[in-house]
């Protein structure tokens, strides 16, 4: 009777194996599909959106940096 479990066990052991493989192609297959669906900026539309990222990161340091030292300036007259 064990064996017979046993055997069982592994039987569905395999089948779960085999049913997370072809879960996981579908999924790539799904994804390969989606990507070619995709409208990809061209190299020029890439370069201006960076550029854009990148000045605006750099005004908001040195808007928080402003205000970082703005505030320690204050916090320093008030406590010492």
């Amino acid at each position: 009777m064990p064996e017979k479990r046993d055997s069982d066990i592994k039987i569905k052991k395999q089948a779960e194996k085999i049913n997370i493989v072809t879960i996981t192609s579908q999924f790539l297959k799904d994804a390969k599909t989606e990507f070619k669906k995709v409208k990809w900026p061209t190299r020029k539309e890439l370069i201006a959106s960076t550029t854009i990222v990148i000045i605006l990161v750099i005004i908001a340091a040195i808007y928080l940096s402003l205000v970082d030292f703005g505030l320690m300036s204050v916090i320093n007259k008030i406590v010492g």
